[in-house]
């Protein structure tokens, strides 16, 4: 209520029903509750959250203007003044690692703290961020089960932003809590970060707090600042044509995407009764090979509901036993249909196993249908080879489901165009990263670029334009900025070829350049047929190695093998690289893989190569006068270099010709 009004209201009673004396005293209490609930912090402040070690403590909120806050934390008791806008900040003095403790904050002379925060450690923060690969789950990863059985790490603490998005920075987040990493809490947080996280504590022996703001599927542009990206002249234009963009496309994205959703969740027209049944005539459908994902379809780009359909037959003998079909690689969300019967309706493709067991009575001798509804979506759909992963088995007898399908789209009704407000320059930072400012922190974790692939050399500018932003924002010196390389994806391809991958984890081996930053070189555990890789438990290993030679400067190998300069020898080229740990090696028996070798026509063949000391020779018999070589230059390279403590050479090109990238 107004405090006008409250007086007016309070002195209106004391004439009608109180003495004045009463009166006053309830209306001192009233005014007292009134400040008292008006000082507020953020909600990245909370019970069980992570403070900074080793630093002065930002600590910031909202009271009523004027109004003096008083903080307290241990021994420490910090005041500020609210400003006319009723903003106030402070600083802490800086503290141990430790804990736990108690934070209390006090809002003028009250005697009794307006807000008390248990359970506070002081140890490492750290802000983890970017698209989907950092925000994949701990029980979405491999060896979930066991891993959550034995979560119980109360001194590893997550604060995970909800996804929000906004036109305008926001002062808040939208929600959010401190969890600590127990079986409850681990399934939701990022593997990544938690892995992390886990071989960080392991060492130090201090508490780890990981505030998590990531979002799937999103570029770099979308968590940069709008004045950042306004200083490039290739970054202002893509701002700038956002500008007539408010709120209320949000709101009707928001509607859209129910819609959107519920399309995909749940068939329309009854086609679930119809098109599963074996008698359902299919004979005008066309046909396609399976496996076989939508970029080799002879279709357009397009996004929808799809039907395939398989016709199979099984034996007599397999009549009766207890049968399971493994569907393999799907690529999108579907519905498993045998003979009708829905057998499953996936929620997401991120299933560790497509393999589901066939209720008895489902299957007959003869002939069978299997039908799979599934969503086109964002470019893909259909199933991911290899073929041999696609059968009806007993345990005994496999029967191959690859083979000609048929399929049919548009049997249902569009899905709305989505705008994906979420994907546009700078709405994620003003939602979920400026309200985080100026919390404390160790460092950043990177984990993004695949929605970037498409720009690979744009990214050269703009991923060192969100480190300079962010460092610069924070106002805590050259905070340390790690981040993980582009894992290996798609098929490989047989000959040398250009590739937006490897062009991309180029601009990303180019930010090493920046101050106080760290790479983690993942090229060879990525999956060809998944963009999420399931071993999140080595790229978090590899993020901490990077953190404890960089950060915590101690003595371990944190790189593979780094490019450091190249010399020709005739037909031959020397190389010579840094970060060789005790020495170079060779992952697995055979020869060395994944390097190629041009001349001056710059078309590039296979090479042979092979380890000399700390060194490696190139050449061909087909580049006689050979002057640039390119390792792990591919969506998905087969290269094998490595230092003998077992980290992959970082790809790289010696050439710096203008690039051709894939459109």
């Amino acid at each position: 209520m107004d405090l006008k009004k409250l007086v007016i209201r309070f002195m209106k009673l004391a004439k009608q029903q109180f003495y004045l004396p009463v009166a006053l005293s309830m209306l001192l209490l009233l005014l007292s509750v009134q400040t008292h609930a008006q000082v507020q912090l953020p909600k990245l402040f909370g019970q069980g959250m992570v403070l900074q070690r080793e630093a002065d403590i930002p600590v910031w909120g909202s009271a009523a203007p004027g109004s003096q806050v008083v903080v307290e934390l241990g021994k420490n008791r910090v005041k500020a003044v609210a400003g006319p806008d009723g903003k106030w900040k402070l600083q802490l003095p800086a503290m141990k690692a430790g804990g736990p403790y108690v934070m209390t904050v006090y809002e003028g002379s009250q005697p009794v703290p307006a807000i008390r925060f248990e359970e506070v450690l002081i140890g490492d923060a750290w802000l983890a961020s970017g698209q989907s690969n950092i925000e994949w789950q701990v029980q979405q990863s491999m060896n979930a089960g066991s891993e959550i059985k034995a979560a119980n790490y109360p001194n590893i603490r997550f604060f995970i932003v909800p996804h929000d998005k906004s036109v305008q920075v926001k002062e808040d987040v939208k929600g959010g809590s401190w969890k600590a990493m127990d079986s409850v809490h681990v399934k939701t947080a990022s593997a990544v970060a938690y892995y992390f996280a886990k071989s960080i504590q392991a060492d130090l022996k201090i508490p780890i707090g990981i505030i998590q703001s990531t979002w799937g599927g999103t570029p770099v542009e979308a968590w940069t600042s709008r004045e950042q990206l306004l200083r490039s002249e290739s970054s202002r234009k893509i701002v700038l044509q956002n500008d007539s963009v408010t709120e209320k496309h949000f709101i009707k994205d928001s509607l859209d995407l129910i819609r959107f959703w519920d399309i995909v969740y749940h068939p329309k027209n009854l086609r679930d009764k119809t098109i599963p049944q074996v008698s359902f005539d299919d004979s005008e459908w066309p046909e396609l090979p399976m496996p076989n994902t939508l970029k080799d379809w002879p279709i357009p780009f397009y996004e929808g509901m799809v039907w395939m359909r398989k016709t199979f037959e099984l034996p007599e003998g397999m009549a009766g036993k207890e049968l399971h079909v493994e569907l393999g690689r799907p690529e999108m969300n579907y519905s498993l249909y045998i003979n009708g019967h829905e057998i499953s309706r996936n929620v997401w493709n991120a299933n560790l196993s497509h393999r589901y067991r066939i209720p008895p009575g489902h299957l007959k001798p003869g002939k069978n249908v299997l039908a799979v509804r599934m969503a086109f979506l964002w470019g893909g759909g259909g199933f991911h080879p290899p073929a041999s992963q696609m059968y009806l088995t007993d345990g005994k007898t496999n029967i191959s489901l690859a083979g000609n399908w048929k399929y049919m789209k548009d049997l249902e009704p569009a899905i709305p165009k989505i705008n994906n407000y979420h994907r546009y320059p700078n709405y994620l930072y003003n939602a979920m990263i400026h309200p985080l400012i100026p919390y404390g922190l160790k460092g950043f974790l990177w984990y993004q670029g695949e929605d970037n692939v498409s720009d690979p050399l744009a990214y050269r500018s703009l991923f060192p334009m969100l480190m300079e932003d962010w460092r610069n924002r924070w106002k805590q010196g050259n905070l340390a900025f790690l981040y993980v390389q582009l894992a290996n994806y798609l098929p490989s391809k047989v000959e040398p070829a250009e590739s937006n991958w490897a062009a991309l984890r180029e601009a990303q081996t180019m930010a090493l350049s920046q101050a106080n930053t760290g790479m983690a070189c993942i090229i060879d555990i990525g999956e060809a047929g998944d963009i999420h890789p399931k071993n999140k438990h080595e790229v978090g290993r590899r993020l901490a190695l990077v953190a404890k030679n960089k950060v915590y400067k101690q003595p371990v190998q944190s790189s593979g093998p780094l490019f450091q300069q190249q010399k020709i020898e005739g037909d031959k080229i020397r190389l010579r690289f840094s970060e060789i740990g005790s020495g170079l090696a060779l992952r697995g028996a055979g020869p060395l893989k994944g390097f190629a070798i041009a001349g001056s026509d710059r078309k590039f063949y296979w090479a042979e190569a092979m380890i000399l000391g700390n060194e490696v020779i190139v050449s061909s018999g087909k580049v006689r006068t050979p002057v640039a070589v390119r390792y792990a230059w591919a969506d998905n390279p087969d290269g094998n270099l490595i230092n003998k403590e077992g980290l992959p050479a970082v790809p790289f090109r010696t050439d710096d010709w203008s690039l051709s990238p894939e459109k």
